[in-house]
C-alpha cells in the first residue's frame, strides 16, 4: 500500500446535497474533459497505433482511485495497492509491469501514466492514460515474443516510478526507459503525449471544482459513482440468476505447439451480488499467451459488456464493483504465477467477452450476441530500407463482428469500438509496403436470421527485405454462432513468395523472414450468425450478393436460390424445406464441432497441424 498522499490543505472534503441540473453540468464537463484527453494524445503522439489507431484508454477518478468517466474501469486500485512511496503535488507517476501493479496493465507495452489532480494543496482526484507502445525492448521488434517463456524476456519492466517528482522530470530516468526501446523516438512522443493528457484532465478538473467548490465537485463524482451502482444492480438482477450457469471457449494455441486453452466460467447470483468464478480453466501456459486477469479488470469487461447491451446511454464506470466478486485459480491461464511471460495476453483478453456472451446469454437467448472479432490480431514488419533505416510497423487487424439481435454484424470491424483502422495511405507514405488488397471476406460472415460480419483481407506486398511476426486467433476453433445461426469462417494467414511460391503460416508465428516482392495474405475470421439462416428474408440474401459480401453459393446457406441475378422463389422455397427438415430443431450454440472433430479436421486440411493437447478437459 503506498504510504501517504501528502497534502498541505488539510481539510476534509464533505459530501453535500448537489442540485440535479449542476449534477448534469458536471458529468458533461468531466465527460467532455475525458474525451479532451484523446484529443491531445492523438495530435501529439508519434507512433501510428496511438496516433492513428488509438491504442489508449482515458479515465478521470474520483481520490479514491475509483473510475467517474473513462472507456474502461480504474486501475489505480491496484495500483495504490502495490505502490510503496509517498504521493506529492506534481508528481507523474509510469509503469507498465503487471506483476508489480495487481495487474492494473496485462503486458510490458501498455504503459500506465497516473496524476493526482491537487487544487489548493488538496488531493481531489487522479488521472490516468495508457497507451500501447510500439516497442518495449525484449526478444522481438514490437516486444510481444511468441517463444518467451518468462516476463525478462518481453522488454524493461518499469516498476511504479515518479517520472515527474513535484512537476521535475526525472530525466536520468526518462533517459534509461528510452535506452532500452527499439523507437525511443515514437516512445519519447507517446509517453510526452499521455503526460499531456493527463495533465489536460487534471487542468479541467481544478476549472470545474473552482465554479462549483470543492465539496460540490467530489459530491457530484459520489453521485455518479451511485447512479452507476442503481444502474447496474438492475442489470444483475435482470441477467444474473441465482442457480449457477457454466460456457467454455478456447485460445486456439500458444504459438509453440500447445493448445487448446479453455476458459471456463460459472457465474450466478447470491442476493445483490454476482458471482464469476473460473474454476475449470486451463493451467498457465508455458509461453506468452498467459493472461493476468486482475479482478478489478474483469469487473471493468462485464459492466462495459452489460451496459452497451442493456443501455449505452448509462455512464459507465467504478459504481458498481462491490456488487460483483470474481474468482480466478492462482496459477491458471488467468491468473499465472510469476514470473510466467503475458507479452501474448491479447487472445485471453478478447476470449473474455465472448465467455461473457455465452454465460449471459442462456438465459436471454433473444439478446444474446455471436461469437465474433474477439481479439486484436498484430502483424509486425521490420528491418532496414533502402536507405538503411531501421522500419517497425505494428498493425492490428480487424475482422467480423458477431450477428446480432438488432442486425448484422459489421464487416472489417475491431473489437475494440473506439479504434480506427491506419490508413492505407499513411501505411504506404511511412513504410516499404503496398496495400494491394484491402476488402471483406466473401462469405467468412456465418448465415443466420442476422448474417456474422465478414472478415478481412490485407495484402501486404512487402518492398524490402526483413521480418514479418503474425499474433492471430480462431484458426482452429470457430466463432460460434447461436440460436440457429451458423458459425463464422476461421483465419488464414497466406505468404506468397516473389518466385511464386506459396506457404501458409502459423497463425501465431515470428521471426519469418522476408524477401522483397512477397506478398503476406493477412485473413481474419468472420462473426457468427445469429437466428435461423432460412427465415432471413430472401431479398436481403440477394442485395448481400449484389454487394459481394455473399457469393451465389453461399445464398445456398441461406436455403436462398438465386439465378440470373434475380431470387428463383419456388427453388428458394423447396431448398429452404428440405434443409430445414435435415437440420431438425436449431441450437442454442453452433460451434462448428466438438475439440476432437476440429482436431480431426485438421488432419483433413493440409495447412493446419492441430495443436497438442495440454490442460484441457
Amino acid at each position: 500500500m503506498f504510504k501517504n498522499i501528502i497534502e498541505g490543505n488539510t481539510t476534509p472534503l464533505e459530501i453535500v446535497e448537489v442540485e440535479s441540473v449542476t449534477v448534469d453540468i458536471i458529468e458533461n464537463a468531466l465527460r467532455n474533459a475525458r474525451e479532451e484527453m484523446d484529443v491531445v494524445l492523438f495530435r501529439t503522439a508519434m507512433s501510428p497505433g496511438i496516433r492513428e489507431q488509438g491504442d489508449c484508454f482515458p479515465m478521470i477518478a474520483n481520490r479514491d482511485g475509483k473510475m467517474v468517466v473513462g472507456q474502461f474501469g480504474s486501475f489505480i486500485h491496484g495500483f495504490m495497492e502495490a505502490y510503496n512511496d509517498d504521493i506529492e503535488e506534481g508528481d507523474v507517476i509510469l509503469t507498465n509491469d503487471p506483476y508489480m501493479c495487481n495487474g492494473a496493465v496485462s503486458h510490458l507495452p501498455d504503459w500506465i501514466v497516473l496524476v493526482p489532480i491537487f487544487k489548493d494543496q488538496r488531493h481531489i482526484a487522479w488521472s490516468a492514460m495508457f497507451g500501447h507502445m510500439s516497442d518495449n525492448g525484449g526478444m522481438v521488434p514490437g516486444s510481444i515474443p511468441i517463444n518467451a517463456e518468462n516476463i525478462y524476456q518481453e522488454g524493461i519492466r518499469i516498476p511504479p516510478t515518479k517520472l515527474y517528482k513535484k512537476g521535475v522530470l526525472q530525466k536520468d530516468i526518462f533517459d534509461l526507459i528510452l535506452h532500452n526501446v527499439r523507437t525511443p523516438q515514437w516512445n519519447k512522443f507517446d509517453l510526452n503525449a499521455l503526460v499531456a493528457a493527463c495533465n489536460t484532465a487534471s487542468k479541467r478538473c481544478i476549472e470545474i471544482a473552482e465554479r462549483f467548490g470543492d465539496d460540490v465537485f467530489h459530491s457530484t463524482m459520489e453521485v455518479m459513482l451511485d447512479r452507476n451502482k442503481i444502474a447496474m444492480q438492475a442489470i444483475i438482477n435482470m441477467l444474473v440468476p441465482e442457480d449457477p450457469r457454466t460456457f467454455a471457449d478456447y485460445i486456439c494455441d500458444d504459438g509453440v505447439g500447445n493448445g487448446p486453452y479453455k476458459i471456463q466460467c460459472k457465474m450466478w447470483r447470491e442476493g445483490d451480488k454476482a458471482i464469476f468464478d473460473f474454476e475449470g480453466t486451463s493451467e498457465q501456459a508455458p509461453s506468452s499467451v498467459n493472461f493476468y486477469l486482475n479482478e478489478d479488470m474483469f469487473k471493468m469487461f462485464f459492466g462495459s459488456f452489460t451496459i452497451n447491451l442493456i443501455d449505452p446511454q448509462i455512464l459507465f464506470n467504478d459504481g458498481f464493483y462491490d456488487l460483483v466478486e470474481v474468482r480466478i485459480p492462482q496459477g491458471s491461464l488467468l491468473k499465472p504465477n510469476f514470473p510466467a511471460a503475458l507479452s501474448g495476453r491479447t487472445h485471453a483478453l478478447g476470449r473474455i467477452f465472448d465467455v461473457m456472451g455465452g454465460l449471459l446469454g442462456q438465459g436471454v437467448p433473444e439478446a444474446m450476441n455471436a461469437a465474433g472479432f474477439s481479439d486484436s490480431p498484430h502483424f509486425f514488419y521490420s528491418g532496414y530500407d533502402d536507405n538503411g533505416e531501421w522500419f517497425q510497423l505494428f498493425q492490428i487487424g480487424f475482422g467480423g463482428i458477431p450477428g446480432r439481435p438488432v442486425g448484422d454484424g459489421l464487416d472489417g470491424h475491431s473489437l475494440w469500438p473506439g479504434f480506427t483502422n491506419v490508413p492505407n495511405e499513411f501505411l504506404e507514405a511511412y513504410f516499404p509496403l503496398r496495400i494491394e488488397k484491402y476488402e471483406t471476406i466473401t462469405d467468412s460472415g456465418g448465415a443466420g436470421l442476422h448474417r456474422g460480419g465478414n472478415g478481412l483481407s490485407a495484402a501486404y506486398r512487402l518492398l524490402c527485405d526483413g521480418k514479418i511476426a503474425i499474433h492471430d486467433e480462431r484458426w482452429f476453433t470457430y466463432p460460434w454462432g447461436v440460436n440457429g445461426g451458423e458459425p463464422g469462417m476461421r483465419s488464414t494467414k497466406l505468404l506468397v513468395r516473389a518466385d511464386g511460391t506459396q506457404e501458409y503460416l502459423p497463425a501465431k508465428c515470428e521471426n519469418v523472414e522476408v524477401k522483397k516482392g512477397d506478398v503476406l495474405y493477412f485473413n481474419t475470421w468472420g462473426g457468427g450468425g445469429w437466428g435461423d439462416p432460412y427465415q432471413r428474408d430472401a431479398a436481403l440474401v440477394l442485395a448481400d450478393v449484389i454487394r459481394g459480401l455473399v457469393s451465389v453459393e453461399g445464398a445456398k446457406r441461406y436455403g436462398v436460390v438465386i439465378v440470373d441475378g434475380n431470387v428463383d422463389e419456388k427453388a428458394t422455397e423447396a431448398l429452404r424445406g428440405d434443409l430445414s427438415a435435415k437440420r431438425g430443431d436449431t441450437q442454442l450454440f453452433d460451434f462448428g464441432g466438438t475439440i476432437e472433430e476440429l482436431t480431426a479436421r485438421c488432419k483433413e486440411e493440409t495447412h493446419l497441424d492441430a495443436p497438442q493437447p495440454i490442460g484441457v478437459s
